[in-house]
């Protein structure tokens, strides 16, 4: 099975909820399961290439130490967070969809602050 490898950052705060790291490498699968739903059988199941939606799912299931809530809303990250794809605004990139490639770096940066 081929795999891709990625470089993800988090700052702002963040990173306190994924064990106060800051930077992480990961390796993630290249193709995924194309739908969230349950099939009898994942290596029948189509599949489809990894992408942003994948990732943030895949950060809140394996490095997501605390209070998902604060990072990820209705299947995306939650509003106030900046997500940089090699350090270009995801907005750019076609958000969720983008499809991942091997060496990407991913920033997540939290704007909302205390005061």
């Amino acid at each position: 099975m081929s795999t891709i490898f990625l470089k993800i950052e988090f700052g702002g705060g963040l990173e306190l909820l994924f064990s106060n790291q800051r930077s992480h490498r990961v390796t993630i699968p290249a193709l995924v399961p194309a739908s969230s739903g349950e099939t009898s059988n994942e290596e029948e199941a189509p599949k489809k290439p990894a992408d942003l939606s994948y990732l943030i799912s895949w950060l809140k299931d394996n490095l997501l130490k605390e209070r998902a809530e604060l990072f990820v809303e209705n299947g995306t990250v939650r509003p106030g967070i900046l997500v940089l794809v090699n350090d270009a605004d995801w907005e750019l990139e076609g958000e969720g969809e983008y499809q991942l490639k091997d060496g990407d770096e991913i920033v997540f940066i939290s704007t909302l602050h205390g005061g």
